[in-house]
């Protein structure tokens, strides 16, 4: 189990963040970034779970600067908020929140980020923006700033199946993702996963989506960048 604290934002308002923290030594620290929901008991319990992979996870709330607490459930009540919310809450406010999460567990050693659905998004911009390096879990609005150049080392998956990134949105990652000239060579990790599955396919909280093959081969490689990229290779 893990537990929340509170961090420092660029405003005069702390925030809060779930973290979750493993036995013995971290292999470094992930910042595990929500979806539009809040950080409900789904994003906590992937936390949880990379913490138990060796990694200190920190989830920040970042809807905190609107409303305290959020932690919204799937009908469609919560989706009407949650839309609201994320309408509320730039990438630029999320993205100094990032920042300030990663120095909260900077003791960790090396930070990177991971992020679903909205959070795809945020991870891909943290690459991007913070030079941190990210794993982006079908960014549906990831489209929008693939003209950015990568100053980190980022992979992505997407659902074969899924409406809200079609095929051509895929491609256009391909075809348009490049790094900052100043990106070392060995460092320029790109890779683009696709899974026969519907958007939301690591969300084991709602079995309409949820695709339990593709969620446990999109981890396998999302530990083994994290691993390549921390600096733990075990």
């Amino acid at each position: 189990m893990g537990e929340t604290i509170q961090i420092g934002t660029t405003r005069t308002q702390c925030i809060s963040a779930y973290v979750a923290r493993p036995d013995g030594v971290p292999k470094g620290g992930l910042v595990v970034v929500q979806e539009i929901f809040g950080v409900n008991a789904h994003m906590r319990s992937v936390a949880d779970r990379f913490a138990a992979q060796g990694y200190v996870a920190i989830a920040p709330a970042f809807f905190d600067h609107i409303e305290h607490g959020v932690a919204l459930d799937y009908d469609p009540a919560s989706w009407t908020r949650a839309r609201e919310l994320v309408a509320a809450t730039p990438f630029e406010r999320v993205l100094e929140d990032v920042a300030s999460a990663a120095a909260s567990i900077a003791s960790s050693g090396k930070i990177g980020v991971v992020g679903y659905c909205w959070g795809g998004t945020v991870a891909m911009l943290s690459a991007m923006r913070l030079g941190l390096p990210a794993v982006s879990y079908y960014g549906s609005r990831n489209v929008n700033f693939l003209h950015e150049p990568l100053h980190a080392a980022a992979i992505f998956h997407f659902g074969e199946r899924d409406k809200s990134i079609p095929p051509e949105a895929i491609a256009r990652h391909r075809s348009e993702l490049h790094f900052a000239d100043t990106m070392p060579a060995a460092q320029r990790e790109l890779e683009i996963y696709t899974y026969p599955a519907d958007h939301a396919f690591n969300r084991d909280a709602t079995a309409s989506s949820y695709d339990a093959a593709s969620a446990a081969l999109a981890l396998e490689r999302t530990l083994a960048f994290f691993a390549r990229h921390l600096g733990d290779a075990q």
